[in-house]
């Protein structure tokens, strides 16, 4: 970890604030492409939170590809659950039986599959470690407090009086961004009235790399595959999205109650359950910034969407924006652009914009449509899955989309070099 003032006597070329994976990423694919310039991250989080975190997250194929180009991805595939097969059901509660409407094959290419689940710490550490490989500074335990953005340079002023120059601040701290407000930059907000509950349960037989997606009339449930524990235990993680206060309720209350209420939706499938350390939840909406650059700042992650986790593709959006944002400001220091003007930046913003809002309004559209339990409609949806799962070219094409290789892909997600 750097020292603040070893940062306050040079000036930087780009800065990012947040040391998320979206964050890290983006540094690290900015260095690696281009060696020259100089790239420093700074976290208001106190060091070592992030390996507390006990979650673990879908990663799509296009950000495997990614990650493995940067460097880390040999790292993190002894601690990652390969998806192999993802079925999605529709059905109240206190139904029986679920049937399956809609089944997916787990692979985008032979031997590649559209997904893997990863832990976070494993995730991060990789990128701390690869950012470290590269000389990019990183500083924890200190916000960013305010920063002015100048004709050459922006002045960033850290929490603790230290102040840097820097040619582009990047902002990758979360859907809550407090320099996204610094900045001036408008978003579009609403709340779902849900929140998603996240565990980790241990259950009697093995997933075999298979996700499940319940439709329930409160929203959707997702059982998604880890990797054994050490003691070699079988293990999913839980994504249950669940109206606020009742979600609130669950999570406060009896851990039995809690217990009885995950197994009447998780199932008996898999044997007998258990949870793994204590759940949380939080409040779940749509956030869409209404622009994703200005002059020497640019948003990429969270700070720039926030959507449903119906679909899981929050987190590999926000690769999606590390990807492009590096992409385009090495292109323009190749040919000598100065990397913080309007002109370079807008760029980015033309090229993540469409996708982003896009996958906002499916996710919403997707979360409203399947989260009630009104009968004409749960008939028409239920066709519609039906169609879609005797279309094999339809399905390619959902398949696609969810690991990230769609068209207009950034060439670090298609594992090629910038």
């Amino acid at each position: 970890m750097a020292k603040m003032d070893d940062l306050s006597d040079r000036p930087l070329d780009i800065l990012v604030a947040g040391a998320g994976y979206v964050g890290l990423a983006t540094a690290v694919s900015l260095k690696q492409a281009r060696p020259s310039l100089a790239v420093a991250v700074v976290d208001a989080a106190p060091a070592g939170v992030w390996e507390k975190d006990t979650r673990a997250s879908a990663i799509a194929a296009a950000a495997s590809r990614m990650l493995d180009r940067l460097g880390c991805w040999d790292e993190i595939a002894p601690q990652a659950q390969a998806m192999t097969e993802m079925i999605v059901t529709d059905s109240r509660t206190s139904d029986p039986a679920r049937p399956v409407f809609l089944t997916f094959d787990g692979e985008v290419a032979p031997g590649e599959p559209f997904a893997h689940m990863v832990a976070n710490t494993a995730l991060n550490g990789a990128l701390r470690r690869r950012a470290g490989e590269l000389g990019i500074d990183i500083i924890e335990g200190v916000a960013v407090s305010s920063f002015e953005a100048g004709p050459a340079v922006t002045k960033v002023h850290l929490a603790d009086g230290v102040s840097i120059e820097t040619r582009l601040l990047v902002a990758a701290d979360g859907v809550k961004s407090k320099l996204r407000d610094m900045a001036g930059i408008k978003t579009v907000t609403w709340e779902y009235g849900q929140s998603g509950i996240v565990c980790t349960v241990r259950h009697e037989r093995p997933h075999n790399g298979r996700a499940e997606e319940h439709f329930l009339p409160a929203g959707p449930f997702a059982i998604l595959p880890l990797k054994p524990d050490k003691d070699g235990a079988n293990r999913s993680s839980i994504v249950w999205t669940e109206r606020t206060a009742d979600a609130e309720k669950l999570v406060a209350g009896d851990e039995l109650v809690f217990e009885v209420e995950l197994e009447q939706r998780f199932g008996l499938r898999l044997g007998e359950i258990a949870v793994e350390g204590k759940p949380r939840a939080w409040p779940l909406g749509l956030t869409l910034a209404r622009a994703f650059v200005a002059h020497r700042f640019a948003l990429v992650g969270d700070a720039a969407h926030g959507i449903h986790p119906i679909a899981g593709q929050g987190l590999n959006l926000g690769f999606r924006d590390a990807a492009a944002l590096a992409e385009t400001i090495v292109e323009a220091d190749r040919l000598g652009q100065d990397i913080g003007t309007l002109d370079v930046l807008e760029r980015y913003q033309q090229w993540r914009r469409f996708d982003t809002v896009r996958m906002g309004i499916t996710t919403d559209v997707l979360n409203r449509l399947f989260s009630n339990d009104f009968g004409p409609l749960r008939q028409l949806r239920d066709i519609g899955l039906g169609l879609v799962d005797r279309m094999p070219q339809l399905k390619e094409f959902f398949i696609r989309q969810a690991s990230g290789l769609a068209a207009d892909t950034p060439r670090l997600l298609k594992g090629e070099a910038i």
